[in-house]
């Protein structure tokens, strides 16, 4: 219990100071997550859904905080404008954990911005945000997500009002920057009224050759109609935790899109849960991983199915070298009454050398009898009738497998509406496989 000691002790010795610099809406979550905190404690790996990850070993280290919300000087507008080329988007940034400035105007009628300054008392939003934060975060009993809750003092709201549709693509870069070890509770929020359309591009970076540790908690919530799509882009570097718990709910009709592409980092843990509450929802998750040296990335779904007529997709590929280790779980449960459910789920592999360790767990649990619903997964290596195939072509090696790793990866990255961005994408991933982003410390190395 020695891991989750010092964040309970933290908390009560500093509670008055983390309340001071938070909302009202925020800080009245607080003590009932760091009761269920310490009671739920950390899990160990024999839990199901964290058997691929030391989430004990992770928490151990002594990190800092900042809980007194010092200002940490930055230039992001110099040095991280992650442009997206041909990709017009409203551009906002999160520095650690708090909101640190927007370049351009939100939408009419359309909040992005401060989660502590939308949620404090004096907000005309705090009535209407107090019936959606923590809502889904609070059911799941994850002490993860309790942790964060206890101590996160900011982050990022995304609210569009019905029947708005937001034209450009909201880009959110989140930069850890730091002079010492650090540890950040990032929050997100993202709401999408009654026939809303949002897309929105998150892109983490680290600024300093520092330790990291990120928990983050992100609750989206997509009403009747809406339509959501979420990318989300890791490029950090092999001292960084990050620890991310995402929640997504759809009512009727509703369509979301979520994407997490992983091109560099050091641990990394993924969780979704995803549940279709309403008839005719639909959803897809896609997820790309490119790792190596002894970089790990851990992603794990749940998708329920609650309600009939709705569809799931899922593909989640991985290219591991070195002596990287992935993981992957991912579970459908169809709930009873869910007739006519459709849904998909896949997970390739490949692993490029005999080092790197890849674990994959798919599974479906059904309870209703009209449904179709699949699911697979492989594990392989490079052909070596691909390689001779193209070295007989005049091909070099090296050429010939970063062309292979590029093919195999390609089917995440065309699932993706946004043409720039899945251009952008192609560019990067190559790349990464030629060896050009092993330092990525930043996307100013991108360009």
């Amino acid at each position: 219990m020695n891991s989750e000691k010092q964040y309970i002790d933290l908390y009560r010795q500093c509670r008055q100071m983390i309340l001071d610099h938070s909302s009202e809406l925020m800080n009245s979550h607080r003590d009932a997550a760091c009761e269920r905190f310490v009671s739920a404690g950390f899990p160990s790996r024999k839990v199901e859904r964290y058997k691929y990850t030391d989430i004990q070993k992770l928490m151990a280290p002594d990190y800092g905080l900042n809980l007194n919300r010092l200002q940490i000087p930055v230039d992001p507008y110099h040095a991280f404008r992650c442009d997206v080329p041909n990709l017009s988007t409203l551009l906002y940034f999160v520095v650690n954990d708090g909101f640190y400035s927007m370049h351009g105007t939100s939408p009419e009628g359309v909040a992005i911005g401060s989660l502590k300054d939308f949620t404090s008392a004096q907000s005309p939003l705090a009535p209407l945000l107090s019936g959606y934060y923590n809502k889904l975060a609070a059911q799941d009993g994850d002490a993860l997500t309790y942790l964060n809750t206890m101590l996160a003092q900011d982050g990022l709201l995304v609210y569009v009002p019905k029947n708005t549709i937001v034209d450009k693509t909201i880009q959110v870069i989140n930069i850890l920057r730091s002079d010492v070890d650090l540890m950040t509770n990032r929050r997100v929020l993202i709401i999408a009224e009654e026939h809303a359309e949002v897309k929105l591009l998150f892109c983490d970076h680290t600024a300093d050759d520092h330790q990291f540790l990120t928990t983050q908690v992100i609750e989206v919530f997509a009403g009747e109609n809406a339509r959501i799509d979420l990318y989300c882009m890791e490029e950090t570097h092999a001292r960084n935790v990050r620890l991310s718990n995402v929640y997504i709910h759809q009512e009727r009709d509703s369509r979301v899109k979520h994407n997490i592409i992983t091109l560099h980092n050091g641990v990394t843990r993924n969780k979704l849960d995803l549940t279709l509450a309403g008839d005719g929802a639909e959803c897809w998750l896609g997820g790309c991983v490119i790792a190596d040296k002894q970089q790990h990335v851990d992603n794990n779904t749940l998708i329920t199915h609650q309600a009939p007529h709705c569809t799931s997709g899922e593909l989640y590929k991985y290219v591991l070298d070195g002596q990287a280790t992935g993981a992957f779980a991912g579970r459908v449960l169809v709930s009873h009454g869910a007739q006519k459910t459709t849904s998909q789920m896949t997970n390739q592999n490949l692993t490029a050398t005999r080092d790197a360790h890849m674990y994959t767990q798919p599974m479906l649990e059904i309870y209703a009898d009209d449904v179709k619903c699949a699911h697979g997964s492989t594990v392989g290596q490079l052909s070596d009738a691909a390689l001779f195939y193209m070295r007989q072509r005049g091909i070099s090696e090296q050429e010939a497998r970063m062309l292979l790793k590029v093919a195999f990866i390609k089917e995440v990255v065309d699932q993706i509406d946004l043409i720039p961005l899945r251009d952008r994408l192609h560019y990067l991933i190559e790349k990464r496989f030629r060896g050009e982003l092993n330092k990525c410390a930043g996307c100013k190395l991108c360009k």
